[in-house]
């Protein structure tokens, strides 16, 4: 597929400077951060849909048990005696 874009001057001085410095055409380099820039897309939208996914299977409990031993568990293994969890705010600031 061939591909016309107007860039503003600004775009185009960047995209030169940098293909210049990876010795790459100003067309490649421009190729090559189209490519990374889809693949991070497509990375990030697997993640949100399985992290999604994982919220839609409703098993309040479960979470709920999560929950609380992550919190337990960063309350533990600190070396303060301050919680980062205190249990006087539930339900107030966590």
């Amino acid at each position: 597929m061939t591909l016309t874009l107007t860039l503003t001057p600004e775009i185009e001085q960047y995209l030169t400077q940098r293909a210049q410095e990876q010795g790459l055409s100003t067309e490649a380099y421009t190729l090559q951060l189209l490519g990374e820039y889809i693949l991070r897309k497509q990375k990030q939208v697997k993640l949100v849909n399985l992290l999604q996914s994982w919220r839609d299977e409703e098993d309040a409990e479960e979470q709920q048990e999560t929950g609380e031993y992550l919190i337990h568990a960063l309350d533990e293994d600190r070396l303060s005696e301050r919680k980062l969890f205190p249990i006087e705010l539930k339900g107030v600031t966590w």
